[in-house]
């Protein structure tokens, strides 16, 4: 406590100054911005392709004697294939002897001497500029290089776009954590830059990079020096690589990984021995925020799809003065944190004004994409739509699902309808699927289903995540905001080549992005917002009500926002689609009612035969909310009637997570509660009454089309059957009020061949209506019309 207070006062002259060092620095980009646009763009040069037979490598140097003795051989022996290759080091005034080592044990080694230290910046500049190559690949003099690491780099120059190639970065210990491996990604959170190292085993091959790292990475020569090389503004070190990977993205160049270049790295093995930990990390602020001076030119962020996901809200400068100093505020307060900067870090930046205000005149001019697009284009999906050549009209569509929830066995009625669609999908597309599952142990039922794909992920999804209250995003987007899984979306969308993303439920359509030729999906199992507010009026307790209604408004904006977003929305009836026609009436057009909501009605065998009398049959997945308040209202306010009647009556529960027996009335054994079962078939085939006293939710029930194509007699509330009956008595009994319901359950006792009858209508009625077969077709139809007229537009 003392501690922090006297860290409090040492402060109290930067807290007092903090307005000024946001205010002068904010007002004078925004004159920079000014001018430069009364100056007028500049015109670009042409680009072109370098030429690959041979490669210069630069390494800088500063009294790292030690380190050239350990690891020049491997470049040297690794660069002598083609005579035109060349070693050069730059000789940063070292006192080390370094320049003496070189000349005596390496003779063919160029060497580029300044009697004083550029910097990293600085010495790797000259280098690329005394190099007679086109492809500069650049290495810190702590870099071990595997025999054929260059020949991949060099073929990864594979067009005229091509800025960069990352080598794959493995440490010199094998013990050591890989807190560096050459697939670089970054994201704008908070107002500021986010950088990480991903390892991902399965990009095997050239892979889009936020930045290719300054020490293990090969260059264009002439796209380095025309974006003006590491800039000085960012002296003595760190973030210059992150910032020239970012003004090549910016200028419409490509950054791209190579996991086949294989280099190993003793980690800060130059500047950590030279400068204490304390600098690095202060070095390391400054930067981020001279970063954002520099490179952020929105003054609003661009909107994208809502999301919980970070980087979404898009990058702007004004937000960056704003978290910077409230970011700053807060470490004085409460101490440090390497995800904000301090207000040292901004004393330190004000003082470079003027340098960052030329550096971001120069950034500006150069530039061809907005940021959002800039930070867009490294990820896997982006970076397909965008650069991929794609045919107008694919032979065979290339499909990615995505499930919130495992698929198999279908537990619950949406995994009926997208178990279903899948087994199609798999036999008129190539499909590939990411699922979430709860634990490992879910991943092995889907194996007769993923043996038919073309791929298959499947990801933990992650637990404790953020309370969500303060927020105006809904919770269920929260809970399955996962970075890895955006990672995996998008990384599958390169590599397996995708056309459509299909995203299911809500809570997915997160994922979706802003894309030009990949056409996107998203199924509304269940419209979110009608779901919520049907749910209201059985709130028990203010508190809940008042949460629930404010889940509900929560709901109500997201899902409006979020839904222009798609090229297509997949709702499950004519109904729902006119619920959300009446909030979003200019987004209708985009909205599909008769593609997804069925099920493989020849896989359900109609029984017409005996059934067991007086026997009722319920069945759901208890961890849906509708379900267990139907159950609840079945028991307590329908089968006290019934049994008054018909004291046999029996009521079969079936389902996954049903309550426990003490929760229900104790009716003797007229009650069977049986849980998960594999089959249904057979409790459908042996019950005389269906039930589906559903008095909320939104949707088609799944149980209601199974029902009615094993052909058993149904009696449903209203809205339980909304979607697939609209007439009382035309395919089942409808009723709303418990002593009406009870009266229709003891009518189809009373007359077993009526209801027969009524049943076989809806058995007819499935089979002409809603078989999943015939509404695949109908799907894979819809993907290729939206593919080709998105990809007729944009000229593929």
């Amino acid at each position: 406590m003392t501690a922090r207070l006297f860290a409090l006062l040492r402060s109290l002259p930067l807290l007092l100054v903090s307005p000024l060092l946001i205010a002068f620095p904010m007002a004078m980009l925004a004159l920079t911005d000014l001018a430069w646009k009364l100056a007028g763009r500049r015109r670009m040069a042409r680009d072109e392709r370098p030429r690959t037979q041979a490669a210069s490598v630069v390494i800088p140097n500063w009294n790292g004697r030690d380190l050239l003795e350990k690891y020049l051989p491997s470049v040297v022996e690794a660069l002598s294939g083609h005579p035109d290759n060349e070693v050069i080091v730059v000789e940063n005034g070292s006192t080390d002897g370094s320049a003496e080592f070189v000349k005596k044990h390496f003779p063919n080694v160029r060497l580029v001497e300044h009697k004083e230290n550029l910097g990293f910046g600085g010495g790797s500049n000259s280098g690329f500029r005394a190099a007679k190559n086109d492809i500069v690949v650049l290495l810190n003099s702590d870099m071990r290089v595997a025999q054929d690491f260059l020949q991949p780099l060099l073929d990864g120059f594979t067009d005229e776009r091509v800025f960069a190639v990352s080598c794959q970065i493995f440490f010199s210990d094998p013990q050591k954590k890989r807190e560096e491996t050459g697939l670089t990604q970054c994201w704008w959170e908070a107002g500021g830059l986010r950088a990480r190292h991903r390892i991902d085993d399965k990009v095997t091959d050239l892979f889009p990079c936020f930045y290719g790292g300054g020490g293990s990475c090969a260059f264009d020569r002439r796209k380095f020096l025309e974006l003006g090389g590491f800039d000085e503004l960012l002296r003595p070190f760190y973030l210059e690589d992150t910032d020239l990977g970012y003004g090549a993205w910016k200028r419409g160049w490509k950054v791209l990984y190579q996991p086949k270049s294989h280099v190993y790295h003793e980690h800060r093995g130059t500047i950590g021995k030279k400068f204490s930990q304390g600098y690095i990390d202060a070095v390391v602020k400054k930067n981020f925020v001279l970063f954002a001076w520099k490179n952020i030119h929105s003054w609003i962020g661009a909107g994208s799809a809502p999301s919980a996901l970070a980087g979404t809200d898009g990058p702007s400068i004004a937000g960056h003065f704003f978290y910077a100093w409230a970011g700053a505020l807060v470490s004085a307060l409460f101490g440090d944190s390497p995800e904000r900067p301090n207000l040292y870090a901004l004393w330190k930046a004000f003082w470079q004004t003027g340098g960052a205000m030329a550096a971001r005149w120069r950034a500006r001019s150069l530039a061809v994409v907005d940021d959002a697009e800039a930070f867009r284009r490294p990820l896997g999906g982006y970076f397909r739509d965008r650069f991929a050549a794609m045919p107008e009209r694919p032979e065979k569509l290339r499909v990615l699902f995505v499930s919130p929830y495992p698929i198999l066995p279908p537990v619950h009625g949406g995994a009926v309808f997208m178990s279903q669609t899948c087994r199609h999908l798999a036999e008129l597309t190539e499909l590939h699927m990411i699922t979430l599952l709860d634990a490992p142990k879910e991943e092995a039922p889907h194996e007769e289903l993923t043996a038919k794909c073309g791929s298959a992920e499947f990801l933990i999804r992650l637990e404790g995540q953020p309370k969500t209250f303060g927020s105006i995003l809904p919770h269920a987007i929260h809970e399955y905001a996962n970075p890895e899984m955006e990672w995996v979306i998008h990384r599958q969308l390169l590599t397996q080549e995708i056309d459509v993303l299909q995203l299911e439920y809500l809570q997915l359509g997160q994922y979706t992005g802003e894309y030009g030729r990949i056409a996107t999906f998203l199924f509304e199992h269940d419209v979110y917002f009608q779901s919520v507010g049907r749910q209201l009026p059985f709130m028990r307790g203010a508190l809940r009500r008042v949460s629930a209604t404010y889940e509900y408004l929560r709901g109500l904006r997201y899902e409006l926002k979020l839904l222009p977003h798609f090229d297509r929305v997949q709702v499950c009836s004519t109904e729902n689609e006119d619920y959300v026609k009446g909030f979003l009436p200019d987004g209708g057009a985009r909205l599909d009612a008769h593609y997804r909501a069925g099920i493989d009605v020849t896989q359900y065998a109609c029984h017409t035969g005996a059934r067991a009398p007086k026997t009722m049959l319920f069945l759901g997945s208890f961890r849906h909310a509708p379900n267990a308040e139907a159950l609840d209202w079945l028991v307590q306010h329908v089968m006290p009637l019934v049994l008054r009647e018909e004291p046999e009556a029996k009521l079969l529960v079936i389902g996954s997570d049903p309550p426990p027996r003490y929760s229900l009335p104790d009716f003797g054994d007229a009650i069977e509660l049986r849980g998960y079962v594999d089959d249904i078939h057979g409790p459908m085939r042996e019950a005389a009454v269906f039930l589906c006293p559903i008095r909320s939710g939104s949707g088609v029930r799944v149980k209601l089309l199974e029902s009615f194509a094993s052909g058993i007699p149904v009696v449903s509330t209203w809205l339980g059957a909304e979607g697939i009956a609209r007439q009382d008595g035309e395919i089942c009994l409808l009723a709303d009020e418990p002593a009406e319901f009870a009266r229709k359950i003891l009518q189809l006792f009373a007359d077993p061949a009526a209801a027969a009858e009524m049943a076989g209508r809806a058995r007819r009625e499935m089979e002409t209506k809603w078989d999943m077969a015939v509404r695949t077709k109908a799907l894979v139809e819809s993907y290729r019309q939206t593919v080709e007229a998105k990809r007729h537009g944009a000229g593929s």
